[in-house]
């Protein structure tokens, strides 16, 4: 039997998104659509959905204020259960505190919708109270996911004059230190990263793919268009910017990029 599913989320884009990923997920029915909490509540009262995906940050009633009221006005309460769906991994623990499903952060990919769906079904099938606590265990395992999406598929801010962008990590070309700040370069942009330093810039991407050439350098060996000989053999990286940014590579990891290079 299909679930019944609502999705809320203030952009229609993300919507059509998720609906197609449903699609290809199956067993998942889509009723309908909301595009900010007040018409979810109106939704929920009136189609009773078995299954929620909720977006956090929307204009006029947060997600998680929709989640609250469902769980504490009488009028709203409904068996439904809800999975989250934001471009924010913040806030993954309140999400629990609502006695969310699971928290899904975005881009979602499709197997990681597979999983969530599961539970639901899981969830809906044993009959479990809808005010029910989550386990440590349970909130144990999601702290993990998170911390592992984290590691390879977060996105990272950086300030370009005025403006906050966030990149994903892998457009992230090179990144170097001076005068105490991280500067980040992008295919198209160059800004300071909000990290202080370039050991934690370092820690949240994959060590496979970003090499501390250097001690003020980091780069993303997958955007490395030239490799320029050095005195002393060892070597300049010039890299896929449009300024072609050169980094300097030190004697301690000129042996490992040529092993890697086979040079």
């Amino acid at each position: 039997m299909d679930l019944r599913a609502l999705l809320v989320d203030d952009e229609q884009l993300a919507r059509d998104e998720l609906g197609y990923l449903l699609g290809q997920v199956g067993g998942v029915e889509v009723v309908a659509q909301a595009g900010n909490g007040v018409e979810a509540l109106a939704t929920i009262g009136k189609l009773r959905p078995d299954l929620i995906f909720l977006d956090v940050q929307m204009p006029g009633l947060t997600g998680f204020e929709v989640a609250r009221r469902m769980l504490d006005d009488p009028g709203a309460r409904t068996s439904a259960q809800i999975i989250f769906v934001t471009a924010y991994d913040q806030r993954a623990i309140e999400a629990f505190e609502v006695n969310a499903v699971d928290y899904l952060l975005k881009p979602v990919d499709l197997p990681r919708l597979e999983v969530a769906i599961e539970r639901a079904r899981r969830r809906i099938s044993s009959e479990r109270r809808p005010d029910e606590r989550v386990s440590e265990e349970q909130l144990g395992q999601l702290v993990k996911l998170l911390a592992e999406r984290q590691t390879r598929h977060d996105r990272l801010a950086i300030k370009v004059g005025n403006r906050l962008l966030l990149v994903q990590a892998e457009e992230i070309v090179c990144a170097s230190l001076a005068e105490e700040a991280v500067t980040v370069v992008t295919t198209h942009h160059a800004g300071t990263a909000t990290y202080r330093t370039l050991d934690e810039l370092q820690a949240r991407l994959d060590p496979a793919v970003f090499w501390r050439v250097h001690r003020s350098h980091l780069v993303n060996i997958n955007m490395i268009r030239e490799i320029v000989p050095w005195f002393s053999r060892n070597y300049i990286l010039r890299m896929r910017d449009e300024k072609k940014t050169e980094v300097p590579v030190s004697r301690a990891q000129t042996r490992r990029l040529r092993e890697y290079l086979k040079l």
